[in-house]
């Protein structure tokens, strides 16, 4: 029922075109008799659990729509004001500029690869099919093909799925030994809510060389999260399945007393390894792939994704530059 209210809302303040038209949705939804303020005055009747579950969800979609209202009433009344292009810009109050929260963990995660011996570089957001999947060793009827999966160009390219494409291009423009990351923006074609977004950011790092093993991998992802939660963090590897690695492995963190499954891994498929002319008999390699927005989201405590994206100053500002990297 709150999705179907949340959706309508949204709706109808895309079609708002007046100040007085966003204070007659403003009072509907969240006023004294809005929507949201009578599912409020139910909760009294209601179990103590429930109340307690119901009313989070309450509270959590008024402040959503108190902020949406507020950023399309900003949006309404600056399109009221004459701009003049000549005229300098307004001083922040805020004082000095800051990093944002995903560039502050992104910074500090390739930090710690750096000192370890890896190269930062960089690769395109715009892919071929065969860097992102053929390469990887992802076949045609893997689910990440589909259309509706990926977000495919009229060229046949396609916005990259996962950072995983520059591993391609890296091996094959240098012979091993070698260990590389990058940080990059990655596109899929998700819904938008407090979990998921349709662009977000990742850090893939991979090395190759001779005898490399599970133990060299498992070393090398302890220290980042060291790095980011404490010298206490425990890491625990979980079995899993991914196409470009054999065997594959999920790494949850124990933080704050809970399990959180936070990235990807294992030791480089073999047939990945052909793929770029490199022998597997001789030489092995390990790689890894860090959802930033996760690590950020667990190190700060932050339950909404879309806050990232918002750039709203109250959120941003609390990022510091004591905070930089």
């Amino acid at each position: 029922m709150m999705e179907d209210v949340r959706r309508e809302f949204y709706e109808r303040l895309r079609s708002v075109k007046s100040v007085a038209e966003l204070d007659a949705l403003k009072a509907e939804y969240i006023g004294k008799k809005g929507k949201i303020t009578s599912q409020l005055k139910r909760l009294k009747d209601l179990p103590p659990e429930e109340r307690r579950r119901v009313g989070s969800i309450l509270n959590a979609l008024r402040r959503e729509f108190e902020r949406a209202i507020k950023d399309r009433r900003e949006d309404l009344l600056d399109t009221l004001k004459p701009a003049d292009p000549t005229l300098p810009g307004r001083p922040w109050s805020g004082g000095v500029g800051t990093l944002h929260p995903i560039k502050l963990v992104a910074n500090e995660i390739l930090k710690v690869l750096e000192n370890m011996g890896f190269e930062i570089g960089q690769g395109p957001e715009v892919e071929t099919d065969e860097n992102n999947f053929t390469l990887l060793n992802i076949p045609p009827w893997h689910p990440a093909r589909d259309m509706q999966q990926s977000l495919y160009l009229d060229n046949g390219m396609l916005l990259r799925t996962h950072t995983s494409p520059f591993q391609i291009r890296y091996m094959r423009e240098h012979s091993p030994p070698l260990k590389a990351a990058t940080f990059g923006k990655v596109f899929r074609a998700d819904e938008f809510d407090a979990t998921h977004s349709p662009v977000f950011h990742q850090i893939e790092g991979f090395a190759v060389d001779r005898n490399i093993s599970i133990p060299t991998l498992r070393w090398t992802l302890q220290q980042i999260v060291k790095a980011l939660f404490g010298e206490k963090a425990k890491v625990k590897f979980v079995p899993s399945y991914f196409p470009f690695t054999e065997p594959s492995m999920e790494v949850a963190v124990w933080y704050r007393g809970e399990w959180l499954e936070m990235l990807g891994c294992g030791m480089i498929h073999p047939q990945v390894l052909k793929n770029v002319g490199i022998d597997p008999d001789e030489w092995s390699g390990y790689a890894f792939g860090i959802g930033v927005e996760r690590f950020a989201m667990v190190k700060y405590g932050i339950e909404d994704i879309r806050l990232f994206y918002e750039n709203d100053r109250r959120f941003l500002q609390q990022f510091r530059y004591e905070d930089w990297i």
